[in-house]
């Protein structure tokens, strides 16, 4: 545990938001400005034992504080997902706490925020129903109130009864050369039930499509027994 005085404070050569600290001539630690002026560090300044683990402390809080915003650099994350991730990285416990509760008072963690963001991109590029959109939050560790307060917004969700119809149709095609009925329902449902749709909402679909893709074939069968019409 280096004590003593504060000898030296230099710029680190490839990190100039970074500096290192010497201590009696030798250096002792690297920490960022922020923990530069938080620990108000200066040449001259003596450094004793709790003044070290205060600075040590001060040093990893920032660490912490720094690779969770590089997390939501890419983009919103849960509470629980961002600590998550920063236990992975074995940061202390105490360092998560303070960082989530610095960046919740800066507005950049907010589980009701994140919920609204995740379900509109869904929404958008990747349209799914609510039991998924509602799996999919509990599974990003997003507490239950704010699910049932996300999921209760009508005009964020959508229908179901709507986007099952746009969704079946797209995929449709790909269960065209199913044998019979019930084959083809249970694909092309089966696609509908991983995208968080129930059967009470599926089943009108599936009867309706089975009998438009039959209905194609019918037609297709009549042209080719009758031929092309004469020009």
């Amino acid at each position: 545990m280096p004590v003593g005085i504060i000898t030296a404070l230099r710029a680190q050569e490839h990190d100039t938001q970074r500096v290192n600290v010497f201590i009696d001539g030798a250096f002792a630690i690297g920490v960022s400005l922020n923990t530069l002026a938080r620990e108000a560090l200066f040449v001259g300044k003596a450094i004793d034992e709790p003044a070290w683990s205060a600075l040590e402390r001060a040093e990893q809080h920032d660490k912490t504080l720094r690779a969770a915003m590089r997390y939501l650099d890419a983009r919103p994350r849960a509470s629980a997902e961002l600590r998550d991730k920063l236990r992975r990285k074995e940061f202390p416990p105490e360092a998560i706490d303070a960082a989530l509760a610095r960046l919740a008072t800066l507005g950049l963690v907010d589980d009701a925020s994140f919920a609204r963001f995740w379900v509109e991109n869904r929404q958008i590029a990747h349209p799914k129903g609510a039991r998924a959109l509602r799996d999919e939050l509990r599974r990003k560790g997003v507490g239950r109130d704010v699910i049932d307060a996300t999921m209760g917004d009508a005009e964020l969700i959508g229908d179901d009864a709507d986007k099952v119809w746009a969704i079946a149709r797209t995929a449709m095609r790909k269960y065209a050369d199913s044998a019979d009925k019930q084959t083809f329902k249970r694909r092309l449902g089966g696609y509908l039930q991983r995208r968080g749709f129930g059967f009470d909402v599926m089943r009108p679909v599936l009867d309706t499509l089975w009998a438009e893709l039959h209905n194609e074939d019918d037609q297709r069968g009549d042209m080719e027994e009758f031929g092309s019409p004469v020009e």
